[in-house]
């Protein structure tokens, strides 16, 4: 097989609409802070300085994306953008990738740290859609972990990884390369430049292939019918779902998980830097039309083991979540966020949260979604238009907020330049 592996300047790979205004003011806010039309003359959204940091939420719905202050729930903007859009985190706790028209646009959430010496100011400004768009025919996962962020182009099966830090200005050190026939894939870079990347067709995914920083193949597999999601552990490592079980990648070492059922699919999973496990969704019916699944699957990256979590509840592909310690967060059709100990795998609480609800048999239709930020787990509900924040710790709600639109996907950003370093919690495209 051959590939197509090749760096080069970042503006080559992008179609700008909206240029970057790179300047800074006397007052200290950074450069690069807004995006402008510089063509028609408009001028940077003035920036605020805060005590600080300003956490805030994207959530899309049919028409546009709403973003929230997340510790108030109100709104920053409303911003108008046609389509069904995806949200996708950019890595650098302060944009957001959209997956659009076009590619994936960015999404500047508009609030931001600033590094001064010994300290750091805080600043906020006004969440916009800069314009700039990395191109892909069909933009499908977007992995963010420790400071790169991977994009992958169904449409092409081009892989563009970026530096996560300078997403908002370009993408700094691209790497990009193609695999043999586009799918629907995903990629993602470890931090010595070890790419994981999909390996299929049109017609179905059947593995992955593990490149070094130059692109040479070191490991592969073949093991893993219909490759879906990604989701990185405390220790590293890489777990890719399968129809059939998991890979796990560690080391640059490619080893099966087998599901106890010949068809047992992991296709979603959600991990954490506080844990060597990996959740993910679990399925074993291959002709229902909808499975609606009560069983969780525990992936121990340690021993490349795999366990199984009944719950009271079906779930869907977007009620996957972690906490900040690491604790397995799934939020059921009963309403309640089913909160489990990954490392007994035991459901040690249930937090009712919203209604009983009923997944929806079209993917695309919104259901609740779960977002862990800062401490605080962010629940949708679409049937309420409403969203709620929980806090673990006492199993309560601490906030709510009516919309006026029905939420869709969500996610968010902590405000803080330095959260480019965390890794994402996972893929949850169905």
């Amino acid at each position: 097989m051959t590939r197509s592996v090749h760096r080069r300047p970042a503006a080559l790979a992008l179609v700008l609409t909206l240029p970057l205004v790179l300047g800074a003011c006397a007052s200290g806010q950074p450069a690069g802070s807004a995006s402008a039309d510089a063509s028609a003359g408009a001028t940077a959204p003035p920036a605020t300085e805060n005590q600080t940091t300003t956490p805030r939420l994207a959530v899309t719905y049919d028409g546009g994306i709403r973003v929230l202050d997340a510790l108030t729930l109100e709104e920053a903007a409303d911003l108008e953008l046609d389509g069904f859009n995806r949200l996708n985190p950019a890595g650098d706790g302060r944009h957001v990738l959209v997956s659009t028209t076009g590619g994936f646009q960015v999404l500047d959430l508009g609030t931001w740290a600033a590094a001064h010496g010994e300290h750091s100011h805080y600043w906020t400004a006004e969440p916009v859609l800069t314009g700039m768009v990395y191109e892909a025919t069909e933009p499908g996962h977007a992995v963010a972990h420790d400071g790169r962020t991977a994009l992958f182009d169904d449409g092409t099966g081009k892989v563009t990884v970026l530096d996560a830090a300078e997403v908002g200005e370009g993408g700094g050190d691209l790497r990009e390369l193609t695999t043999p026939s586009a799918h629907h894939g995903v990629a993602v870079e470890l931090p010595d430049g070890v790419l994981v990347v999909s390996e299929g067709t049109e017609e179905g995914r059947t593995g992955i292939r593990v490149l070094d920083a130059d692109g040479h193949e070191t490991a592969a597999s073949d093991e893993c019918p219909g490759v879906h999601g990604e989701a990185v552990a405390a220790d590293g490592a890489v777990v890719i779902g399968c129809e059939d079980g998991a890979l796990v990648v560690l080391d640059g070492v490619i080893t099966k998980v087998q599901s106890p059922d010949a068809y047992g699919r992991i296709g979603n999973q959600a991990g954490s830097e506080a844990s060597p496990i990996v959740l993910g969704d679990y399925k074993v019916d291959k002709d229902a039309e909808l499975e609606r699944p009560t069983r969780v699957s525990l992936i121990d990256t340690r021993t490349a083991t795999h366990r199984l979590v009944d719950l009271p509840a079906s779930y869907t592909f977007r009620s996957l979540g972690r906490g900040s310690d690491g604790e397995a967060l799934v939020l059921g059709t009963d309403g309640a966020l089913h909160v489990i100990d990954p490392e007994a795998g035991t459901l040690v609480r249930s937090i009712p949260v919203i209604d009983a609800w009923e997944e929806p048999l079209e993917w695309q239709e919104p259901r609740p979604a779960v977002l862990t930020l800062d401490g605080s787990v962010y629940v949708t509900d679409p049937a309420g238009s409403a969203i709620h924040a929980v806090d673990l710790e006492t199993g309560k709600v601490w906030l709510s907020a009516e919309l006026d639109v029905v939420p869709n996907e969500i996610t968010g950003v902590s405000g803080d330049e330095e959260a480019h370093g965390r890794e994402d919690e996972g893929s949850h495209q169905d």
